[in-house]
């Protein structure tokens, strides 16, 4: 008869035991989580003293019903992205479109949650499985309904679980996970996933250039010939008042305006110089007017968009007005998202131009230009920072005038210690950005001619 092999000798502290196990501690006890009693096991230390004094420790938790290190709330996936998106608007105040971005990534896990998985709880995810799941889906890549659905590119893959990854650090911030739970994709080891089939990035030579301001018309060519000579984004375009513009001294200041719920991608604000072609379009384009938009709507000439007469003072003051008019008629405090959408339509009716009409009118204008391949307005912000290059403009001018947040040191912009020690002179930044600009003759003359015709 085969003898039982005698069971680790077990000591307790209070109601919590531990006991070496396979030459390690581990802790022993019962717990209390939603109102029913579970038992605890956890390897906790490699030495006897270290295990007492966590046992200690744990011990007087429980004698004052607080949560033990080893204690979380089970929660479903659906639950954990809505406590994780509220985070984001609520406490980090991330930008309404990051927020959109990370409810459509988030859609993806929720989507496989309710397809494939027996238990909707977050910590029952395999994150290997969610990945093939995620290789077959089919989507809009526009989002519309009535477009021709293709696989998710690799790029758009790998933020999606970059994204999914941010979910499950939260969680287990939150003590939503076991706390041996390890987050399941943080060992996929998305930094050396391979981007294999990205559409090439369209950058524009002298002659590209050219034909496509001359394919464009009168209400598309200011807009992208900015775009070609400042490397602004489109949504900073698009936002750009009028009491933004320098005419005089040639500069334009791309603003934070917290106040109209937009603010730079980046939050960095910064100033470029306009070289005297960009200040002659500029001046055609805003004409008579002395506020709002620098860009309008087509269909409003220069003072019809209802709003078109109020500068940014009084925008704000409108938005407020309307804010507190709907939180009037609200019991509860009104969201982010709400007051976005207030922001937005004042926006519209101040004649701001919707992102997607200045994509449409790239990819109109570069079909009738015979540029194929060129998809994209970003296609003038690579163009503008690889001209730079080209004139071997100084990076940290580059850096400057293209708004970049700095990837290592904040302080010393990326460049080391001698960001830290370099400081940049206006005069500086406006000759080497002029002098590469220079480098391409031929728009500027065609541009010099626009400005100077009378308008249509």
């Amino acid at each position: 008869m085969r003898r039982r092999k005698k069971s680790s000798q077990r000591k307790r502290i209070g109601c919590v035991s531990y006991y070496l196990h396979h030459g390690a501690w581990f802790l022993y006890y019962l717990e209390y989580q939603d109102g029913v009693k579970v038992q605890r096991r956890h390897k906790v230390a490699d030495t006897e003293e270290e295990a007492a004094q966590i046992a200690a420790q744990v011990n007087a938790q429980l004698a004052s019903s607080s949560p033990t290190p080893f204690s979380f709330t089970s929660v479903s996936f659906s639950k954990l992205r809505q406590a994780f998106l509220n985070h984001h608007e609520t406490v980090v105040k991330s930008s309404p479109a990051t927020i959109r971005r990370y409810r459509s990534a988030t859609q993806h896990l929720e989507n496989y949650f309710n397809e494939c998985c027996r238990s909707d709880l977050a910590h029952s995810i395999r994150a290997d499985q969610f990945v093939a799941w995620l290789r077959k889906q089919k989507i809009s890549p526009n989002g519309h309904p009535n477009t021709a659905k293709r696989t998710l590119r690799d790029k758009g893959l790998r933020f999606i679980l970059e994204v999914c990854r941010s979910v499950y650090i939260y969680a287990a911030q939150q003590r939503f996970l076991p706390p041996t739970f390890e987050n399941p994709f943080s060992k996929i080891n998305l930094e050396r996933m391979k981007i294999e089939d990205a559409k090439p990035i369209f950058v524009f030579d002298a002659e590209d250039e050219l034909r496509f301001f001359q394919k464009a018309d009168d209400w598309t060519f200011p807009i992208h010939f900015i775009l070609a000579k400042t490397g602004l984004r489109s949504g900073e375009l698009i936002h750009l008042l009028i009491e933004d513009l320098d005419l005089e001294n040639g500069w334009l200041h791309v603003r934070n305006k917290p106040e109209l719920h937009w603010k730079v991608k980046t939050r960095r604000e910064r100033s470029l110089p306009l070289i005297k072609e960009a200040v002659a379009v500029l001046r055609r384009v805003i004409g008579d007017r002395t506020s709002g938009p620098v860009f309008i709507r087509h269909q409003f000439d220069a003072f019809s968009s209802p709003l078109g007469n109020l500068d940014q003072i009084e925008l704000q003051e409108l938005l407020q007005q309307r804010i507190a008019h709907a939180d009037s008629g609200s019991v509860l405090t009104l969201s982010q998202t709400m007051e976005e959408k207030l922001a937005r339509s004042v926006w519209l009716e101040a004649g701001v131009i919707r992102s997607e009409r200045v994509r449409n009118s790239f990819i109109r204008t570069s079909k009738l230009a015979g540029l194929k391949q060129s998809s994209c307005p970003k296609s003038w912000r690579h163009s503008f920072a690889t001209l730079l290059q080209d004139a071997n403009v100084d990076p940290l001018i580059r850096q400057i005038t293209l708004g970049h947040k700095p990837s290592e040191d904040a302080r010393s912009g990326g460049l080391g210690m001698t960001g830290v020690y370099t400081h940049t002179r206006a005069t500086t930044q406006r000759r080497e950005i002029e002098r590469a600009l220079r480098l391409w003759p031929q728009s500027l003359a065609y541009a010099r001619q626009w400005a100077s015709a009378n308008k249509v």
